[in-house]
């Protein structure tokens, strides 16, 4: 198996693939996927595929076409989570999140929701136990934003206000992923 990380073509499987077999309780995009991956290892315990995997699928293994596309969405799947693991433990700094951009009002807009969505299913899959203050508050920021509705953003959106809510995810995942590995 490959450990190089994910291009293009890759990102664009996984999507089809989510899209393909996914449904109202699976991750259906590769920034949800994203952010569930990320919460997964940088949480306090390791998690086998056996739990991960279906949590994807919403607790459904799909009904694969062929083995052959099962085997690649796994591969895919697979490559990314390693990929991730090692880039926060190693170069937490060139960390970035998948998230998506939209057009609003002429400006382009960063937006966040899934990736979040995803890291807080990750972290209900990982079973996180309670977390100090701090780290509390971090993870506080990235549910907040998951809760958001940005699939239609209101005409009086606060853009900048908006954007850096945004910025504000990737060093608090990387901050709860080193706080995590502290205590391992």
């Amino acid at each position: 198996m490959q450990s190089q990380p994910l291009n293009a073509a890759d990102f664009e499987v996984i999507e089809d693939t989510l899209l393909k077999y996914g449904d109202d309780h699976s991750i259906l995009n590769a920034s949800e996927l994203d952010g569930f991956f990320t919460a997964l290892v940088s949480s306090p315990t390791h998690v086998d595929i056996g739990e991960w995997f279906p949590a994807i699928w919403g607790g459904q293994t799909p009904n694969w076409e062929s083995t052959d596309e099962a085997k690649q969405f796994i591969e895919l799947s697979v490559r990314h989570i390693n990929t991730l693991a090692r880039q926060l433990a190693e170069d937490s700094q060139a960390f970035a999140p998948r998230f998506e951009e939209t057009e609003h009002l002429g400006q382009t807009v960063t937006l966040a929701e899934e990736w979040c969505f995803g890291y807080e299913r990750g972290v209900a899959v990982a079973k996180w136990t309670p977390l100090p203050a701090i780290q509390a508050g971090l993870l506080q920021a990235i549910a907040e934003c998951a809760e958001q509705d940005n699939f239609e953003l209101p005409p009086d959106l606060d853009v900048p206000a908006h954007q850096q809510r945004v910025a504000d995810i990737a060093p608090a995942a990387r901050a709860l992923h080193d706080y995590w590995l502290s205590q391992r």
